[in-house]
């Protein structure tokens, strides 16, 4: 099984369970979820009042904004780099010039690859 975030409507259902006497454990079973998804649901997410499912999710989006996954890179920004790199420039020298890691040009050169593109022919050491 594959990892996946609760949903709203999931979060009313731990709720409705919750209501009517249902455990973690038999939650995460009727759900089809591991226990630990349900505890550690419950356990971020419950406020002075108890679980809301409502407050849930707008907590869970609170934290997802500070997130560090959660910024963007501007393609302003990703197509300075790639100038750089056609102007054979290392992804050290780009991260100090245009502000990005060089481990994410990294990836970003080697998904282009994955792509059928040639940004990583561009690339010192290939």
């Amino acid at each position: 099984m594959t990892y996946q975030h609760l949903s709203q409507t999931e979060r009313y259902q731990i709720y409705i369970l919750m209501k009517d006497g249902k455990t973690q454990t038999q939650i995460a079973k009727l759900m089809d979820r591991h226990k630990s998804t349900i505890s550690r649901e419950l356990a971020r997410n419950t406020g002075g009042k108890g679980y809301r499912p409502r407050q849930a999710c707008l907590l869970t989006q609170e934290r997802s904004l500070g997130s560090r996954n959660a910024t963007q890179i501007a393609a302003t920004d990703w197509s300075k780099a790639v100038d750089c790199l056609l102007d054979k420039w290392s992804p050290v020298q780009i991260a100090n010039q245009v502000g990005i890691s060089h481990e994410t040009i990294y990836r970003h050169v080697y998904a282009d690859k994955a792509a059928g593109g040639s940004l990583y022919q561009q690339l010192r050491c290939q």
